[in-house]
């Protein structure tokens, strides 16, 4: 055998291709096609069936083994190897890492060579072509993403919804095990919303437009791995109001800064009427100005004065004033209101005022007029008890009303008893009116014209007629003097004890009584109007289509027409005004009503009445300044001919105007002197009173002429009052004189305060000290004299002209300046401004 092995061996090495043809006679078998299955980002794949080449030439060596595989594909990226040359078995493997989502499945062709006849692989054989099919299996490694950041639905109010808007999420995973999304979820909490797994959004429940009119929820999605989205997405739901008619484009809330003049109200207003066919539109704009003044000048000035500036004959007797030194008898009274409401005083049923005897007019006859302001309501109880304005009754003995302005069962009622001096018959007494605005808790403004045996009711400046007129008997003359009070009627007689009954509840401003009846009605008109009301810009560019009505307070705008949009065009140019310089700052506010009709029978649209408010920011607040000489002395003999308190007085007003500060903060910016209006000035008298018939503080009539001013005065000071300039202010106070016709005291102070808008700015207060030399204490005070402090003058009495106080204050500013004046040498200043005399010395002492 060895031999023929041999034998062959030698015969092989001979004849070499004769021999290989009967060793490698076989080629390598495989299965026909392959299923394999690869996870992405590995390289292993698992085949079925496996890789395994076999070879009939076995055990034959070389002929018999496989040496390798081969994968033929341009794109495949595998390789395969042989585990065991012997058995056949080989493993496919990627080259390189595989991505699902590059490319999800591979086929390429695959073939088995065996190792040929030796070593070199020489006459080797290859299998018939197979072919590999090759899953890539995915792996979950991307999150869902949405294809918008945010998203956007509507909604009608009052709908249900099935679907709203569909939100939608991809993933990029190739299998639909990751791809998919099979889930979403909104992440916001307590929403009346839900979503499905499409990606569905509806609403859980009915929503309005007035409750909230935007949603904003968060989703998030899911994929099948249960793998969230990294990023939420945004869900905006806008709820749209059902097409309701009523205007639109309008703000609730219009600021307005004082000084800017008019101010467009509606710039953008329309009205939606839905498609309805409208014919003929009237629209109402209503500004608030029923408050006993807010934003008018009755608030700010008395009634007094405010019937002077409306032209009313003077002579009126303000029995409401604001309290100060000279009118005190409302000072326990209370205000209706802060600050700026201090002309309105509320009375609760047990408060009243008696009216000093001085202050009373002594002269009416059968013509004067009573003005008041007066808001009321019904009373409490079945029959209410008498409520009474005004009453002049008996101070003691008797309890006769002479006359009586007082409120009953929402009647009102005025009282007015003639005496026999006048008349000795039956004559009408009470006159009865019945108004609804007596007790609808609104102000008013009310107006009672005595024209004996007329009268005549004008209430916010229409004339009403009694409903009733009851005669009586005159009443008797008496010696018995009379109480004039407010808030009550004093009952002094036929009583244990006097006091004061039939209290009035509510609230009165600008109560006034004055000789003379009304004028006219223009200044009826102008006692109740406005510096502030509304107006139209442009009534010319409106057209004849639209027509329009402005009451005389300019509180009320009245349009009509049968164009829509010329309507909407009237209405944006509705203006606010205000020309008051220092406006009450504060809400005033504002209704809209509108009433439609339509074309043919078909059923019209309704426009709901609308509210809106105009505030009126705070003013720049005026600082007012009063400057002049603190400090006279004066001999005691000079003031027999009356000094002149103030003749260097100065009165200015400033305001500043600075970013970011407060009108309070007077230290920075800068000051910018303005004019305006004073209303009162006072001149108090500090420590003890003037003394009557001794001293006094005296102003001549002449003063005053040519202004809108009036004084009081009493012992404790002088009061004058009435609108008018700074300018008119400080030349009729730099008259005021005082007056002392026996020696008094060495010293006596005056306090000079000025007001505008009735108390709401005041000056500062400005001190005055008089220092009186008496003639044995000139000596005594001559070096006080020649050696002043700081801020003292010496001034000497009115009665000095000008050129002569001029000359005299030379001499003494000479005399001051003397400094070889021996202050062991006592001195007597001879003081004679009547003449050019030098000034002399006692003790004939020279000056070098």
């Amino acid at each position: 055998m060895w031999i023929l092995n041999g034998l062959l061996l030698e015969v092989n090495q001979r004849s070499h291709l004769s021999l290989f043809v009967l060793v490698n006679k076989h080629k390598p078998w495989i299965e026909s096609s392959y299923h394999g299955i690869i996870t992405e980002n590995t390289d292993a794949v698992l085949l079925d069936p496996p890789l395994v080449a076999l070879d009939k030439d076995a055990p034959v060596p070389y002929a018999g083994e496989i040496c390798g595989f081969h994968v033929q594909g341009l794109s495949a990226p595998f390789e395969a190897v042989v585990l065991n040359r012997t058995s056949g078995e080989g493993r496919l493997r990627a080259r390189g890492p595989i991505d699902c989502e590059r490319q999800r499945e591979f086929t390429f062709i695959i073939q088995a060579h065996d190792c040929g006849t030796g070593p070199k692989g020489h006459a080797k054989k290859r299998s018939h072509k197979a072919v590999v099919h090759v899953q890539v299996g995915d792996v979950n490694e991307f999150s869902p993403v949405f294809g918008q950041l945010e998203y956007h639905g509507s909604v009608t109010e009052g709908k249900v919804y099935d679907s709203i808007l569909q939100v939608q999420a991809s993933d990029q995973d190739c299998s639909p095990q990751y791809s998919q999304i099979c889930n979403y979820q909104i992440t916001s909490q307590d929403t009346a919303f839900a979503i499905d797994r499409n990606g569905n959004i509806r609403n859980t429940e009915s929503l309005s437009f007035d409750k909230k009119s935007h949603y904003k929820i968060r989703v998030t999605a899911f994929d099948c791995g249960q793998k969230r989205a990294t990023q939420d997405t945004v869900v905006h739901i806008h709820v749209k109001p059902i097409c309701k008619p009523g205007w639109q484009g309008w703000s609730k809330l219009v600021d307005y800064e004082p000084g800017m003049g008019g101010k467009l109200l509606f710039p953008k207003m329309h009205l939606e009427t839905c498609a309805g066919s409208v014919s003929w539109i009237r629209t109402t704009v209503e500004l608030e100005t029923s408050g006993a003044g807010r934003g008018c000048d009755r608030q700010s000035y008395s009634e007094r004065s405010l019937q002077k500036l409306c032209g009313a004959s003077s002579g009126s007797t303000d029995l409401l004033p604001a309290p100060s030194g000279v009118f005190n008898w409302t000072a326990t009274l209370v205000t209706d209101g802060g600050r700026d409401s201090d002309l309105t005083y509320r009375f609760d049923g047990r408060q009243a005022a008696k009216i000093p005897d001085w202050v009373v007019p002594q002269n009416l006859t059968h013509q004067f007029t009573i003005t008041t302001w007066m808001k009321h309501g019904p009373s409490p109880g079945q029959r209410a008890e008498k409520e009474t304005l005004l009453c002049n009754s008996d101070k003691t003995e008797m309890n006769r009303h002479h006359y009586s302005l007082y409120v009953h069962n929402c009647r009102l009622v005025f009282l007015l008893r003639t005496d026999y001096t006048q008349t000795d018959s039956f004559r009408p007494a009470e006159f009865h009116w019945k108004l609804e605005q007596i007790c609808d808790k609104e102000w008013h403004y009310y107006i009672i014209s005595v024209d004996f045996p007329v009268v005549t009711l004008y209430v916010d400046g229409v004339t009403f007629d009694p409903y009733l007129v009851t005669d009586d008997w005159p009443i008797h003359s008496s010696q018995i003097d009379v109480q004039l009070t407010v808030g009550a009627c004093w009952q002094g007689g036929e009583v244990s004890k006097a006091k004061f009954t039939q209290y009035f509840r509510g609230s009165l401003s600008g109560l006034t009584i004055r000789p003379g009846k009304i004028e006219s009605q223009k200044i009826i008109s102008c006692l109740q109007s406005c510096k502030e009301g509304l107006d139209i810009t442009s009534p010319e560019s409106l057209g004849q289509r639209i027509k329009f009505h402005l009451n005389p307070a300019q509180s009320l705008v009245v349009m009509e027409g049968e164009d829509l949009e010329q309507m909407n065009a009237a209405l944006r140019k509705v203006t606010y005004i205000n020309s008051r310089q220092f406006p009450t700052k504060g809400a005033r506010h504002l209704w809209i009503s509108t009433a439609v009709q339509c074309f043919g029978e078909d059923v019209c649209i309704s426009v709901p009445d609308i509210e809106a408010v105009v505030m009126v920011m705070q003013p720049s607040e005026p600082r007012i300044t009063i400057t002049g000489a603190e400090h006279l002395t004066v001999p005691a003999s000079d003031l027999a001919l009356g000094l002149s308190l103030f003749r260097d007085l100065h009165i200015i007003s400033t305001v500043i105007k600075s970013d970011g500060q407060t009108n309070s903060d007077h230290r920075s910016g800068a000051f910018k002197e303005i004019t305006h209006n004073l209303d009162y000035c006072d001149i108090m008298v500090l420590g003890e009173e003037l003394r009557a018939g001794l001293e006094s503080l005296e102003l001549h009539h002449s003063a005053l002429s040519g202004k809108h001013l009036e004084y009081a005065n009493s012992s404790t000071g002088m009061s004058i009052y009435g609108v008018d300039s700074i300018s008119h202010y400080t030349e009729v106070i730099r008259q005021v004189r005082y007056q002392s016709r026996q020696a008094v005291d060495s010293v006596r102070t005056f306090r000079l305060t000025c007001s505008e808008l009735n108390g709401r700015y005041i000056s500062d207060q400005y001190t005055l000290q008089v220092n009186i030399l008496h003639s044995e204490e000139a000596i005594e005070h001559v070096n006080h004299v020649m050696a002043p402090p700081k801020y003292m003058q010496i001034i000497h009495p009115t009665v000095i002209e000008s050129n002569s106080y001029s000359s005299v204050q030379k001499k003494m500013h000479l005399f001051k300046n003397l400094n070889l004046l021996k202050h062991s040498k006592r001195f007597t200043v001879i003081f004679n401004p009547f003449n050019e005399e030098e000034l002399t010395m006692n003790n004939n002492t020279s000056i070098n």
